[in-house]
Parts: structure tokens; sequence; C-alpha cells
């Protein structure tokens, strides 16, 4: 103290170096206020407000069953544990939807029940609220292997399309169509496809696209055929004369007011030497030629297709058979600027399903078509398989046997989609939404399960575990989502994929293949949300605001 009073000099000398040497802590001290502050006031997670609903379907019996979640309830120290972490800003590829078809066949089992039980059906279809909200659908250009019988939309031999006429999709059901149909009692006999795409659009809620498919042109355009429009290959000096007649039908769908989504210029162009329905040979050469060269440019000429903006307009999606060899198909195409011009991606089907888990689900195969051409989109246009009449639902959770082989369907389903997805399939479509629960009529005797299956006789409707399992999906993840990224485990038995609505919320579906339950949480910037997986069961855990 004294030094202070006495000498001014060393005091201003001493004040400053107090200064020098108090002037770095106060900075720290304020440079901890700051971030004291900084982090007590940072906004909060926008998850935060998250809450968990699970669905769950099962081998036990739950069918799309609102479950608790965040209860841990087996409360067991030993049961396996998996942790996901999401990310739902890393952002993958857009879905346009998930569903099933629009047959002839599907049409004429609903014209057999009481008309309420037909709206309830298609409800039970549509309603994004009441139902499985099916988002995307398929239906046949001509006949198919599900009508009732061959047919086209113009007479034999007219190379003028004067007659061309959609009346076959149309016209109703006289009964007498085949040894299948007849003697059944029909409630209303003028319901057919078109008035069932047409009632379908008027669920409320209901929001679709349609891909049409031809399965056959008409037989006196094709050479090489086996019986009537089966097997063979359209004659090249009709391929103008086909693409026209596609353009045709495009126009006359438009006209009854049904704008299709999308066309595949042929359903199973590879299956057209030992098939038993409607079916026509195209090779990757002569795929490639007819839309380069006919069909492309007639889509453009009629309006449908845009080619400066192909999300604009009606799509075409090329190939439209089994991903297992889909690569080599598409690439004639796609390496072909001209050709690949018209082409907004690529369709597949599963087939053979027997195959598909020995192979991984050909995940490497959907891989590379990704890979190669990143700007094409991919959507599994087709899947079904042969049904057991005797245990409709039993079926899907055993081991069943088909023209395939050997595989249980609700695993294959499961597998399949999930595998699809993860590896930038943008839309999956099941083959008939509903058949009879013998999975008639089929004139070919080649009977296939739906997910719903009606008895024409006793008027009782089935939901199969395909219809729940394909509600995960489309309930779930809505038209214009997208797949977001996700970091777990890899756990033999579980598979998983993620993505996030336009809405906001978030979509997780699982699937325990395994003998035993697990416990998954599921972390989200912080926030965990957590449930048990019960045992050969799928999940869709949905988190969205409160």
């Amino acid at each position: 103290m004294r030094i202070f009073n006495n000498n001014t000099t060393s005091q201003n000398n001493l004040k400053l170096t107090l200064k020098v040497a108090i002037s770095p802590k106060i900075k720290y001290f304020k440079f901890l206020f700051i971030c004291v502050v900084i982090i007590g006031c940072s906004p909060k997670s926008k998850y935060d407000d998250y809450v968990s609903e699970v669905y769950q379907t099962s081998q036990s019996g739950d069918n799309l069953k609102l479950i608790e979640s965040d209860k841990n309830p087996s409360n067991t120290e030993d049961i396996k544990k998996v942790s996901i972490e999401l990310f739902p800003e890393e952002k993958f590829q857009k879905y346009y939807g998930f569903g099933a078809s629009f047959t002839e066949s599907s049409a004429w089992n609903l014209a057999t029940i009481p008309v309420e039980s037909r709206k309830n059906v298609l409800t039970k279809l549509f309603s994004p609220t009441e139902g499985a909200g099916f988002t995307l659908t398929r239906t046949h250009i001509n006949s198919s292997d599900y009508s009732n019988n061959h047919y086209t939309y113009i007479q034999e031999g007219d190379e003028d399309l004067s007659t061309f006429s959609i009346h076959e999709d149309m016209k109703g059901f006289t009964g007498d169509e085949n040894d299948q149909v007849r003697d059944i009692e029909l409630v209303e006999p003028g319901y057919d496809l078109i008035p069932m795409i047409l009632e379908a659009s008027r669920i409320p809620g209901a929001d679709f696209k349609i891909i049409a498919s031809p399965w056959s042109p008409p037989s006196w355009m094709k050479t090489g055929e086996t019986s009537t429009m089966t097997n063979g290959t359209l004659q090249p000096k009709y391929y103008g004369l086909w693409a026209e007649y596609i353009s045709k039908y495009v126009t006359a769908y438009e006209g009854q007011g049904i704008k299709l989504w999308a066309i595949t210029p042929q359903n199973e162009p590879l299956h057209a030497h030992n098939a038993q329905w409607d079916s026509n040979g195209f090779t990757p050469e002569q795929g490639r030629d007819f839309l380069r060269d006919h069909l492309g440019p007639q889509l453009v000429k009629d309006g449908h297709l845009k080619l400066d903006d192909l999300e604009s307009g009606l799509r075409v999606l090329i190939y439209d058979h089994n991903k297992s060899t889909m690569n080599d198909y598409a690439s004639a195409t796609y390496k072909d600027p001209e050709a690949s011009k018209y082409a907004w991606g690529t369709a597949f089907h599963w087939y053979t399903n027997s195959e598909l888990k020995e192979n991984n689900w050909y995940a490497d195969e959907l891989a590379e078509l990704q890979k190669n051409w990143p700007n094409k989109g991919m959507i599994h246009s087709e899947s079904s398989i042969d049904i057991d009449a005797n245990d409709p639902i039993g079926q899907y959770w055993r081991e069943s046997t088909d023209y395939a082989g050997t595989f249980v369907p609700f695993e294959t389903y499961a597998y399949d989609i999930i595998t699809d997805l993860n590896h930038g399939t943008q839309g999956y479509v099941e083959w008939c939404s509903i058949l009879s629960h013998k999975g008639q009529p089929n004139p070919y005797n080649n009977f296939n399960s739906a997910p719903v299956l009606i008895n024409p006789i006793t008027d009782e409707v089935i939901y199969t575990p395909l219809y729940y399992l394909l509600s995960h999906f489309s309930k779930f993840i809505r038209p214009d989502a997208h797949r977001i990224n996700l970091k777990g485990e890899s756990i033999e038995g579980l598979i998983y994929t993620a993505a996030k609505n336009t809405d906001g919320s978030i979509a997780v579906v699982v699937y325990n293949n395994n003998d035993e339950a697990y416990e998954l949480s599921l972390t989200i910037e912080g926030k965990t949300f957590t449930t048990e997986v019960a045992l050969r069961a799928m999940q869709t855990i949905v988190l969205d605001e409160k």
C-alpha cells in the first residue's frame, strides 16, 4: 500500500501490470459466460416433441395392431437389443407408392358381392385412414392371365384402327365367359375393370397412380404363336401400328377419366416361348428399337410423353420382367441416347421367388442398375405367389410351394420389399389386388393368392397377411416421401428401412424373422424411442409430433 501512496510512477506501472494480468481472466470468464448463454439458449431438436406409434403384424396373429411402445413390456434383461440411429436430413430416392393391381378377374370378384361389401373392400384397399391407402397400382392393356378370356380392342385385320374401342373393359360380365365363372350369381353384371378403377378413385382420400402393361398384341399382328395371343412375337411391320394402338389406349382411358401414370411397352418380354397365357417376346434390341423408332415418337406426337420433362407426362418403364436379368436388358435401351430419352425408368418383377433368398434378393443387381443409370427410375411392378386354397392365411407363415419352388411367403415379401427400397426402388406393386378364395378366375389354372380373397358363393371376404404386410408400407410411407439414412447393427434375421414423409413424420419398417423378440432402440438427434419387436413380426414405427 505504501508503494501506492508514495510512488506515482510505480503505482501507475503496477496498475498497468495488473490490467495486463487481469485482462485475460476477464476475457476467459466473458467467453465462458457467453458459451453458457449460447448453450442454454440453443434451440431444442424439432424431434423432441415427437412421439411414437407402433403397428405390428405377426405370425401369432397381430394384423397391423397398434401396440404400446417405450414400455419395455417384457422387462426381460436378457432380451437381445439392437440400436438404430436415424439421419432424417440425409435423403435418398423419392417414393411414388405401394399397392396392387386392377385386373378383370379382380373386377369380376367384386361384381359377385353386395354393393356395400364391394365399397368396403375398395375402402380397405385405397383409403389412407380406413385402409391400406394403396398409392401405386397396375392394370393390363388387352387381356392378361387374369382376364376371363382373350380379348383386344379392335377387330381382326383392322390396320386403320377404325374399330378401336375399350368397350371390353367396361361392358360387364355375362357369367358365361369360362367354366370358373359359370353359374355364379353376379350382383352387378355391368361391373368391370374401368368401373372398378373409377369407383376406387372415388373412395374418400384415395390417391393412386396406375401403370398399364400389354401382355400381347392381337394375334394377327404376331408370328410364331402356339395359341391365341400366346408366345410368339410382334411382326416388325406392325411396330408402328402397335405403337399407335397403345397410344390410343392411353387417350381412351383418359377419356373415361383415368389418367395413366406410366406404361410398360411389354409385360415379361423374355417369357414368350413356353408361356401358357397372353405373352409376346421382345429381345433387348427389339424392345429398344420399338421404343426408339415407334412407341416413343408416337407418345410424343399424341401429347402423352414430354421429352423435356419426363416427370410431367406419361412415363415409360422399360423391361417389366425379372430383376435377376434386368441389367443386360435395360442397358440395350439406356446405352442408346435416342431410345433412352423416352425411358423414365425400369420396371421389374421378383420371379422366381424361391431363388431370391439364395441370391440375396438380387441386391447386387439392384445396386448395379442404380449405379449405372442413377437418373432413371426403378419400380417393382409385379410379384405373386400360388395360392393354397385350403390354407390361404397360414401359407404366408410357413414353407409354401409353387412353380418357382419352396419358400416362406411373408419372409420373402418382407425381405424383397425392404431390400428393393434400400437399393433405390421407388415403388412396389403386387399383382392382382383381389381374387377368389381359390385364386380365380384364371382360365390357365395359374391360381394366385392376393391381398384380398372373396368367396363368390358365400360373399366372405378374407384379408390375407399380404394385405397387412403391404399396408405397413403403403399406409405409412406416402407419395413423395424420401428414404432416409440410418445406421444400425447388422443382425441376422433382422432387416429395416426408414422414410420421411412430406409432413415431417418418419416411418421405420422393421421385420424380425428370428425365433426370439428384440428390443429395438431408435435414436434421432439424441432422442430415443424403444419398442419390442416380436418374433416373426413386422413393425412400422411412426414418429410424429404430438
